[in-house]
């Protein structure tokens, strides 16, 4: 009997890695499940892991020919492979990289720009077209074919038997305790591991309060497991870093309201997944709003202010993000942001994330005149003169320069400071170009009042 396999239809024609792992999937599904399977299956599956290998092969050495007979142009390339980029997109900082290169950086837990390492307000990747066009017809010109695009992102395919275990896992969380635990454990594990077990949840709109029921009805009984709770809430912040889940997420009433008690709650672990979670959330302006009208910032102040080492960052990422609309800096300021994130700062904890959120906050006019009432302006203008962090100064200047301008009590210091070290007149000559420009502005309100009091 003839043998068929994968190549029967076309032999010049290279199936998708995702078409090759899903027969791969079924043939050694029959070969473990079926006492009596043939022969011919496990040619088969060997013929499908020599397709897979040829597949490989052949991406390699496309990536060798880039590398030995090709000058790349450099912006081609990505910042983080160093490669030319298939299918280029844009950070929120504006830089450009390969969509699997940034999104690895991404799921790591990084919240900076892998390049200009600033603070990410959001981890939407928006697709360059243009760069895109560009590395097309510069291909074109040295004859070179690169991969579908689509292809070199997801070689991961979900199958029905994927979908059904999905499914069973869920109807598991309404179950006794054991059964809970077990299946929360798990869907932890798939979440983290598998990016379209996170798209999953994005098909129907009952997923995402099966996963929570647990949490809501022990909520109510007044007794909530730790490790159950730790799973589901890690699970959530899973799949809410997949952008399509964000909206649906965050929309989800229940959501917000055990993030909140996660927050407040639970292993530290907990807590911290928890703000995570409303970090990767917060990329998306409308759950800003969301979150923000929630009261959500109040939690997360009260955690900064508790000063878990092992949350702080995610917290600060969080609280960051969350200030970008005026709306959450009021609702910040008024729950006691300012004297927490001061007070920190003054310790010398997270220093670099703490001035970036607090000169945020200076925006708010009640914000300044806290700033000022606790001791802010000798604060700022010590981690001018002792910093060599250029952004932490340019931060430290733009404070200063709003409270200088509101608040003439606080002159005084400034001239003082400006006396003695020259702060300000350094950094007005040294400084980045934003720094320079508060500086100077400083020093010239200074110098007015100085000449009217001559005057005078």
């Amino acid at each position: 009997m003839a043998k068929t396999g994968v190549f029967d239809s076309d032999p010049t024609v290279m199936p998708k890695a995702t078409e090759l792992k899903k027969e791969l999937q079924k043939l050694v599904r029959l070969i473990v499940d079926d006492v009596d399977y043939r022969t011919e299956t496990i040619d088969q599956a060997r013929d499908t892991l020599c397709a897979l290998k040829e597949l490989k092969t052949k991406k390699r050495s496309l990536s060798l020919k880039l590398h030995e007979t090709v000058s790349c142009p450099e912006e081609f390339k990505c910042p983080l492979s160093k490669e030319l980029m298939r299918d280029p997109v844009i950070l929120a900082s504006g830089q450009t990289f390969d969509r699997p290169y940034i999104q690895r950086w991404l799921k790591a837990g990084n919240r900076t720009c892998p390049r200009t390492q600033q603070v990410l307000s959001h981890t939407i990747l928006t697709p360059n077209h243009l760069i895109r066009e560009m590395i097309s017809q510069w291909c074109r010109s040295q004859g070179i074919e690169l991969p579908n695009s689509v292809q070199y992102i997801n070689e991961e395919g979900i199958t029905e038997a994927d979908r059904d275990h999905f499914l069973s896992l869920l109807k598991k969380m309404s179950a006794t305790l054991p059964d809970q635990t077990e299946a929360a454990k798990e869907l932890r594990l798939l979440t983290k591991r598998m990016p379209s077990f996170r798209a999953l949840f994005g098909e129907s709109r009952d997923a995402i309060p099966q996963l929570l029921s647990p949490l809501s009805e022990s909520k109510c009984e007044n007794g909530i497991n730790p490790n159950l709770q730790e799973d589901v809430i890690t699970t959530l912040l899973n799949l809410s870093i997949h952008d399509n889940n964000k909206k649906l997420v965050a929309e989800t009433p229940m959501v917000i309201p055990l993030l909140m008690d996660a927050l407040r709650s639970g292993t530290i672990e907990t807590r911290s997944n928890a703000a995570a979670a409303l970090f990767t959330l917060s990329a998306l302006d409308s759950n800003k709003e969301v979150i923000g009208k929630s009261g959500a910032l109040k939690p997360l102040i009260d955690l900064l202010d508790e000063g878990h080492q092992s949350a702080m960052k995610d917290v600060a990422s969080a609280i960051f993000n969350l200030c970008i609309t005026h709306e959450n800096k009021a609702r910040a300021v008024r729950d006691g942001g300012v004297s927490v994130i001061l007070k920190k700062i003054m310790d010398g904890v997270h220093v670099d994330e703490l001035l970036a959120i607090l000169a945020m906050l200076s925006t708010n006019h009640r914000a300044v005149e806290e700033i000022g009432d606790l001791g802010g302006v000798s604060c700022m203008l010590r981690i001018i003169r002792e910093s060599t962090c250029d952004r932490n100064k340019e931060n430290c200047i733009a404070i200063l320069h709003t409270i200088c301008l509101s608040d003439r009590t606080k002159w005084k210091a400034m001239r003082e400071e400006e006396s003695t070290h020259g702060t300000i007149s350094k950094l007005a000559q040294d400084g980045t170009a934003r720094a320079k420009r508060k500086a100077t502005g400083i020093l010239e309100r200074l110098k007015r009042t100085v000449n009217l009091t001559h005057t005078a």
